[in-house]
């Protein structure tokens, strides 16, 4: 009877990996991350800007996604659009460096904790968590930008740009109540809109790689160049189009909450906002923010993927 050497890892269709990711590997998927990010949400300012009007007034903006969108060039000027562009650029760029870098750390940490079989088994709760804490952290990072952003966003007379606006709301309202008061919902959007990101992504990916082994006998990598764009530009949308949705009301409530009083504090001032808005107003600007995200994603998996497989 032959044996099995347990010491020797076995042939495997999953993206697994329980090797720790070493300090190079995770600059590279950082520095990933970080452009991906960054030029994602830099292209798709517009739309953001157009988003965030439609959560902040929409009592002023009725006429859906293109019809504020031509309100705002008509009355504010097409300059208007790109609103928030230097706090975009910083903090997505931070935050994705954190997202994509710590994200394949903890994966890699994680799995390597346990099994092959057993981290291949219980692979959707270590994505998971490794998405939830490396999001986490990101957020930190990110907040104050994205506290700024809305802040000029929704109010275009606040500051003349990033830095002065940063200094007019530490200057008036101080650092946690200024930059953070929208922590809560800013993790309670990003955290399921990166762990359904994720999730998404490397399933379609495994389940991809597992229909070409099983119908062609062949894998993924020995696809041409056009074939695993393709591949990309379809698992990267069906992950932005979940993930958009995933995490939508709270994302009224980040762009809500950075106009409200939050003097009984935070939760007390979430709980407002739900009551006021209901689950129908809790979607308001849905089809704005599922253009922005699906191409957000899907470019940004393109960038992540193509600087992971140029430094190979």
């Amino acid at each position: 009877m032959s044996t099995t050497n347990t010491s020797v890892p076995l042939p495997t269709v999953s993206k697994i990996n329980t090797t720790r990711l070493t300090f190079s590997e995770f600059l590279k998927c950082g520095m990933g991350g970080a452009l991906g990010c960054c030029f994602t949400h830099v292209i798709v300012v517009p739309m953001d800007v157009v988003k965030t009007r439609l959560q902040t007034d929409p009592a002023r903006y009725r006429t859906g996604m293109i019809g504020t969108m031509k309100t705002i060039v008509k009355e504010e000027g097409s300059g208007m659009l790109l609103q928030g562009l230097g706090a975009t650029t910083f903090g997505y760029a931070i935050q994705g460096f954190f997202k994509f870098g710590l994200y394949e750390a903890f994966k890699r940490e994680i799995s390597g904790m346990f099994s092959k079989d057993f981290a291949e088994t219980y692979r959707i709760p270590i994505w998971l968590t490794a998405s939830s804490i490396a999001e986490t952290i990101g957020d930190i990072a990110l907040c104050p930008f994205e506290a700024t952003r809305i802040r000029q966003v929704s109010d275009p007379t606040f500051a003349s740009g990033m830095i002065p606006a940063m200094k007019r709301i530490y200057r008036e309202e101080g650092f946690y109540k200024g930059f953070y008061k929208g922590l809560s919902p800013i993790i309670l959007k990003q955290v399921p809109y990166t762990c359904s990101q994720f999730v998404t992504y490397e399933l379609t990916n495994s389940y991809f790689n597992k229909y070409l082994l099983e119908t062609r006998n062949i894998q993924k990598k020995d696809l041409s160049n056009s074939q695993q764009l393709t591949v990309i530009l379809g698992t990267g949308a069906i992950a932005g189009l979940v993930a958009s949705i995933a995490s939508h009301p709270a994302d009224t409530i980040l762009s809500k909450i950075n106009q409200e009083k939050t003097d009984g504090g935070v939760t007390k001032a979430i709980g407002n906002i739900v009551k006021r808005l209901g689950v129908r107003g809790l979607f308001l600007g849905v089809e704005a923010r599922c253009v922005m995200v699906t191409t957000l994603v899907t470019v940004q998996f393109l960038i992540y993927d193509g600087i992971k497989l140029l430094f190979k």
